[in-house]
């Protein structure tokens, strides 16, 4: 417990006088800091429009995305393709697609060759050791001829005596890029089964030196044998090597695989034989219009946001984190009146609701899809200039609502933009608070470094005033008793 030494020294703050000095110190620094406080409450308001701001940097942002993407070319030449039998043609289209109507008959589908071995025991009977040369090529009609593909050499396969069908399976799947091999078991016995890719230069023959010393007998490894050829056929062939073969509207297109490219732009699947199937090629309003709806989305985010920022509710007495704000207030009526405004872009639809956007009484848009389908149906070329047509003479009059809106939020957001400069003055006046908090508490901690300086002092001086007190007390209350 504090106390007073007999020389007045104070061992404890308010002692010596008797005061509560903790409480007469800590009431003297607070009355001190009262600017401080002041400050950050101020600082706190900023942070929150600091934050706030940075929301409607984001929103603004996806305003600018979405209306970038309404002037990209590729947006609107997006295309879909309908065939009128898809189990017999399917169509795809890219950004190459353009539209258009194409008959499609299919004469022949792609084949690979395939090749089946005699029946074995099973699928672990082994044939004997040697060497398999498998060559790709291409067959006439009746196979007594066959041409080697250029660029390509044979594969050779050395299979030992002790190899299963399996195991010949394997190598020749590990050594050959272009045959592949299975093993099939039927009620017969198990086959060793080739088979190469689609086309008519992709059919192949099957050499064998044979470890017996016979390469066409078909017992031992020469039961793999097939080049016909040189009147060899050890293996039975199940399917021919075979083009593809179809007409487009009266002209003969034809490839190894049943995936034509004949037509710029379209991926054509062909499935089965057809005499004629129909496809039209036309523009994708569908991706079009969720382009639209995307924009209006990020349009109806960032003035909601705006409105909740700078609303004062009188219910309430709330004001939102922008309330007062003129930049904020300046933001929400500028990209609603740019919304609502009117171009000479297109010569049929002039504004926004002329294509079912309509500007609501809250300043969001409503879309009505029935108005939009209908224009994007009727006229996409004229709905496309109403949005990325740009004024190359500045005239931005003339500018599409998209080009405007990216134009404009470029501007919002660039180096020396409107957001940018609001954002930055708020940062500064952060920082500056903060150095000013840093200068007045550097004062207040000198201030109660001082004032309890002073009452250490006066505690001293009333210590010693005490104890002199005290001990002249004692002196007269002795000289009495004398």
């Amino acid at each position: 417990m504090s106390s007073v030494s007999g020389t007045g020294t104070v061992s404890s703050a308010g002692v010596g006088s008797g005061l509560d000095v903790e409480s007469i110190v800590t009431k003297l620094v607070a009355i001190e800091s009262q600017p401080i406080t002041t400050l950050k409450t101020a600082e706190s308001k900023l942070q929150t429009q600091l934050s706030e701001w940075g929301k409607v940097k984001s929103a603004l942002s996806d305003l600018n995305d979405a209306a970038q993407k309404l002037t990209l070319p590729s947006t609107w030449s997006a295309t879909t393709a309908t065939s009128s039998d898809t189990t017999a043609v399917n169509v795809s289209t890219d950004s190459k697609a353009v539209a258009g109507s194409y008959s499609i008959s299919v004469t022949a589908l792609a084949a690979a060759q395939t090749l089946a071995s005699a029946p074995q025991t099973a699928a672990t009977a082994t044939l004997g050791a040697g060497t398999l040369h498998i060559q790709v090529g291409a067959w006439n009609s009746d196979q007594s001829t066959f041409t080697a593909k250029s660029g390509t050499a044979a594969v050779d396969v050395t299979i030992s005596a002790t190899d299963t069908l399996n195991d010949i399976r394997d190598k020749i799947n590990a050594a050959s890029p272009n045959v592949k091999a299975s093993v099939v078991t039927d009620t017969s016995g198990s086959r060793l089964v080739l088979r190469g890719t689609t086309g008519a230069t992709n059919g192949f023959t099957v050499g064998v030196d044979d470890g017996d010393g016979n390469n066409t007998d078909a017992a031992g490894l020469s039961a793999l044998a097939y080049d016909p050829s040189s009147s060899v056929a050890s293996m039975t062939q199940t399917q021919a090597a075979a083009n593809s073969a179809a007409t487009i509207n009266g002209l003969p297109v034809s490839g190894t695989t049943n995936t034509l490219t004949a037509i710029d732009g379209l991926t054509i699947q062909l499935s089965k034989l057809t005499s004629a199937v129909d496809v039209n090629v036309k523009q994708d309003t569908d991706a079009v219009s969720k382009s639209i709806n995307t924009f209006v989305t990020a349009y109806n985010a960032l003035q909601s946001l705006l409105a909740t920022d700078v609303k004062y509710d009188a219910g309430t007495k709330t004001a939102g984190p922008l309330q007062g704000d003129n930049t904020a207030v300046s933001l929400q009526n500028q990209i609603r009146a740019v919304m609502g405004g009117s171009s000479s872009a297109s010569s049929v639809y002039t504004r926004m609701s002329d294509i079912g956007l309509a500007i609501q009484t809250d300043g969001t848009v409503k879309v009505d899809s029935t108005k939009l389908t209908s224009a994007l149906g009727s006229n996409p070329t004229e709905v496309k200039k109403m949005f990325m047509t740009y004024s190359s003479n500045g005239a931005s009059t003339s500018d599409g609502f998209a080009q405007r809106f990216r134009v404009y939020s470029d501007n919002l957001l660039g180096v020396n933009g409107a957001v940018t400069t609001r954002t930055s003055g708020i940062q500064k006046s952060i920082t500056n608070s903060d150095k000013r908090q840093q200068q007045l508490q550097d004062q207040v901690d000198a201030y109660e470094k001082r004032i309890r300086a002073q009452y250490t002092a006066l505690d001293t001086a009333m210590a010693k005033l005490n104890t002199q007190s005290s001990y002249v007390s004692q002196m007269i209350t002795a000289w009495n008793k004398s």
